[in-house]
């Protein structure tokens, strides 16, 4: 098994049902194809570098699994033909930071602006 990074970026008009429901299916299908989710985090409503599909932000999912090829093939299969994401990336990683938010506010960051 190998340990993999996986982010999605759903429509900015997604509503938190709606990701909700997305992170649900998701997951769905990688534990059904033998995977294992270590850990999830939903980074929110961010503005994109460049316009795509003429939206201007999106709502990040990132997900942190363990899996064969067989999981992403799959979960990239359905996610191709999926009309509320517009961009996804897999990323295989050797070991997994499971400790660190990196999208995260820390209440100090908000007390020194």
């Amino acid at each position: 098994m190998n340990y993999y990074e996986h982010t999605l970026i759903a429509r900015q008009d997604t509503s938190p049902s709606q990701i909700k429901q997305l992170q649900e299916k998701y997951s769905k299908i990688i534990e059904n194809n033998q995977g294992n989710i270590l850990k999830v985090e939903s980074w929110g409503l961010m503005h994109l570098s460049y316009l795509i599909k003429k939206n201007k932000k999106g709502n990040y999912l990132h997900f942190k699994l363990e899996g064969s090829g067989k999981t992403i093939q799959e979960l990239e299969k359905s996610e191709k033909i999926d009309k509320n994401l517009l961009r996804f990336l897999t990323v295989k990683v050797k070991k997994l930071d499971l400790e660190t938010d990196y999208f995260k506010k820390n209440s100090e960051d908000t007390i020194k602006k």
